[in-house]
């Protein structure tokens, strides 16, 4: 199963959390991804994100397709805030449950990893003296 989603509303850590659970999950991985102060030593004020969104779902989903077929996992949950972020707000969460704490974590790092190359969402980090566009990866 997976839940796979591009939303302008903050995301809820819980109810993600809440719907990866089921009872032949005994292991779930979550990353959260944030927005720090800093970037490269400069002050953060904030970031936009933007995502060309029919083609980043179709990314999305193929990830979760991939997950599916490399690791015994039960649901995988991959979801990504776009608009207006402020430090400390939570623009990815990527929750994977499986029966086993080893194949969530490597689904999980492999979900944001890749994530990361092939998914076209970008974002643009505001300091106070100036912005730069860039790839939402390092």
């Amino acid at each position: 199963m997976t839940d796979i989603k591009i939303s302008e509303s903050p995301l809820n850590v819980q109810s993600c959390i809440d719907w990866v659970q089921s009872p032949e999950s005994g292991g779930i991985d979550v990353f959260l991804g944030t927005v720090r102060n800093a970037t490269k030593g400069r002050p953060v004020q904030y970031l936009e994100f933007e995502a060309y969104e029919p083609m980043a779902i179709a990314e999305m989903k193929k990830i979760a397709e991939e997950i599916l077929a490399k690791w015994p996992v039960n649901k995988i949950l991959i979801h990504h805030r776009t608009g207006k972020l402020g430090v400390g707000e939570i623009p990815v969460i990527i929750a994977v449950a499986a029966a086993h704490r080893g194949a969530a974590f490597d689904a999980c790092r492999y979900a944001i990893d890749t994530l990361k190359q092939t998914v076209p969402i970008w974002k643009k980090e505001v300091f106070e003296d100036g912005e730069v566009w860039v790839a939402a990866h390092p």
